[in-house]
């Protein structure tokens, strides 16, 4: 330990030795509801401060961005009937985050410890709820034009007018791997040709580890679950109908899945309160 107390002798050696590329090998994926009469408060806190001190300043964490579903878009969701979110509006806010792609181990050894030191330190926002949070396997991205355009390695960067969050659960642990390919070769192909959206990335969740954060529930659909992230160059509200209605009906009419989620958000504006006068 060095006599500032940050081992900073180490990073060095750190540094010279792991996968240091910049692949999103890994994501979190975070949607969180502030309790009511908290709205602005919550969203000072973690864009004054959780959003840099437990994610962005963290190994490994090498781009973010954050979203917003008003209370119009909240009920373009669906379906009504969510696994995901109950009810389906919860969730107002989302925030997404690129992990390196190997790097996945170290980074959590990193930020279990770093958030159990945030809420020792009361940096940690308790009036909110974690609706759907979860660290995510990258499994595949399916680009609109090829390749053309921003890679999804830029997607956290690049000025995205909105974003869709659609979670898929296969019929079983052993059907997962057909959607994906059905996803990846024939619907979303399909879905994107002539689209506002110019990429889907898509994750697999991982369980959290058991040393977690007592207000973050264990993460559903592990063996099942696939996660789609759908960036627009268009605000979703514009192209909602034709383009992001009957995802839920080409699932199942396929016979891989069901859909438990579709949700539209759009982005915040880092060091503003926009939107928060607009969440119910």
């Amino acid at each position: 330990m060095g006599e500032d107390g940050t081992a900073s002798e180490r990073y060095a050696e750190l540094a010279s030795a792991g996968p240091y590329g910049v692949r999103p090998g890994h994501a979190l994926i975070t949607m969180v509801e502030p309790h009511p009469g908290h709205e602005y408060a919550y969203n000072r806190w973690y864009e004054d401060d959780h959003y840099y001190a437990g994610a962005t300043a963290m190994p490994w964490i090498f781009a973010g961005r954050r979203w917003v579903a008003t209370k119009d878009l909240q009920e373009l969701r669906y379906p009504e009937e969510s696994a995901v979110a109950r009810p389906v509006g919860a969730g107002c806010y989302l925030s997404t985050y690129w992990v390196t792609e190997g790097r996945y181990d170290d980074h959590m050894k990193w930020t279990v410890a770093i958030n159990k030191r945030l809420n020792r330190d009361g940096r940690v926002y308790q009036d909110r709820t974690h609706v759907f949070t979860a660290f995510q396997d990258h499994e595949a991205t399916v680009y609109r034009d090829g390749a053309a355009g921003p890679r999804d390695f830029h997607a956290l960067d690049h000025p995205y007018t909105g974003l869709v969050l659609q979670v898929v659960d296969a019929e079983g642990p052993e059907r997962r791997a057909e959607l994906l390919e059905w996803l990846c070769s024939r619907h979303l192909p399909k879905r994107l040709k002539g689209s506002p959206a110019a990429m889907v990335t898509v994750f697999r969740p991982t369980p959290l580890p058991g040393d977690r954060m007592t207000y973050v529930k264990q993460v559903e659909g592990v063996d099942t679950r696939l996660t789609l992230l759908w960036f627009l160059q268009e605000d979703p509200r514009s192209c909602w109908e034709r383009c992001f209605t009957g995802l839920d009906a080409a699932v199942e009419e396929a016979g891989l899945g069901r859909v438990e989620l579709v949700a539209p958000f759009v982005p915040t504006v880092p060091g503003t309160d926009r939107y928060v006068d607009r969440l119910r």
